[in-house]
């Protein structure tokens, strides 16, 4: 367990985790005993649309204390890691109620916490080229420097790297070399990063399938099926695609729910591994430990 009266009431809060791991209910519990406001890290939670399938608190949450950042923008809109600091900004102030900022997007808290490089963004010709080279030309093309910091194998990564470097005419390890300082250092909050252990994480997801279900998770895919599109950014949540193919008939609900569950475990496997690689100075929190937390 956490002991709260470890926690600075005057520090924001941070707190990183796997889906289903509990953090929401912990941010709650801190924002309760000590005061606050819950402030949205998540990419997909953002979004209108889809509040149940990507876990937003539900209302009886959100009465009980100010939520910031969810479902505040429309399910086709662009948003990006930029737009999230933008929007975070005005709670880091110090003059209002100290934040506790909770999700599960990583690349939200690094960049937050180390600063994120001012990269123009890439232009849609260049991202066309991009899409249409092999990998293997991809990384041909790539500096030396930046050919040995990144991940090789990882398309997205590389691709990213060919883009800027081909837009800005400056590699993106050079950009990277200019971040400027952070927003908000993790010497002047209190970060949690919460390590759950993998089969009780399982179990967990599993278990939040079926209650999205008795939630209405059905009922929120028909709402959003008149407008659905497999390109906006909303329909990256995990189990859309499923519950829209479960509408049409073209997927069973034991298949549904096997490959949700199945793809709900994967991404919480990637970010343990962010945790691991990328928060080693955090305040890592083994779990079951938190078994009470929602």
């Amino acid at each position: 367990m956490i002991d709260l009266t470890k926690i600075d009431p005057d520090l924001p809060v941070l707190i990183y985790g796997p889906t289903a791991s509990g953090k929401s209910g912990l941010a709650l519990e801190i924002a309760e005993s000590q005061g606050g406001v819950i402030v949205n890290a998540d990419a997909l939670q953002v979004y209108q649309g889809w509040p149940i399938l990507t876990a937003q608190p539900p209302a009886e949450d959100l009465s009980q204390v100010p939520h910031h950042l969810y479902g505040h923008l429309p399910f086709d809109a662009p948003y990006s890691v930029g737009d999230w600091l933008r929007d975070v900004t005005p709670f880091l102030t110090g003059t209002g109620p100290r934040p506790i900022i909770v999700g599960g997007t990583g690349l939200y808290f690094t960049a937050l916490t180390e600063g994120l490089a001012n990269i123009p963004a890439t232009p849609a010709d260049v991202r066309t080229r991009a899409d249409a080279i092999p990998l293997p030309d991809l990384i041909a093309d790539l500096d030396d420097d930046t050919a040995q910091a990144i991940d090789l194998n990882n398309r997205a990564r590389v691709q990213r790297a060919w883009e800027v470097q081909t837009a800005t005419g400056r590699s993106i390890r050079a950009w990277q070399a200019d971040t400027p300082p952070p927003l908000l250092p993790l010497e002047a909050c209190t970060p949690l990063a919460l390590m759950p252990e993998v089969d009780w994480l399982g179990t967990r997801i599993a278990q939040r399938f079926d209650l999205m279900m008795d939630m209405g998770a059905l009922g929120e895919a028909e709402t959003m099926k008149p407008v659905w599109d497999p390109s906006a950014p909303s329909s990256k949540a995990i189990g859309a695609a499923e519950m829209i193919q479960l509408l049409d008939g073209n997927l069973s609900i034991d298949s549904a729910r096997n490959a949700i569950i199945i793809a709900t475990r994967q991404y919480a496997k990637r970010q343990r591994t962010w945790l691991r690689s990328r928060m080693k100075r955090w305040q890592q929190i083994a779990l079951p430990d938190l078994a009470d937390a929602k």
